[in-house]
């Protein structure tokens, strides 16, 4: 699985190529941070927040019988 911050630019803004990010993501962005996560196969991604801001990122995955 593949993750990466992403940078913003000067300005403040999110720029992404699409042609460079995996096909199956997700984008989180809290206080001005923006993070990026390739979603597994088969599983789930739970984002835990507390008092309004992103704590944790879990990941859990699966694989059907």
């Amino acid at each position: 699985m593949s993750f990466q911050d992403i940078e913003l630019t000067s300005t403040n803004r999110l720029q992404l190529d699409l042609m460079e990010i995996p096909s199956s993501c997700v984008i989180v962005i809290c206080d001005g941070k923006a993070k990026l996560r390739e979603l597994p196969p088969y599983g789930e991604y739970k984002i835990v927040t507390h008092q309004g801001k992103v704590k944790r990122m879990r990941r859990e995955e699966g694989e059907e019988f």
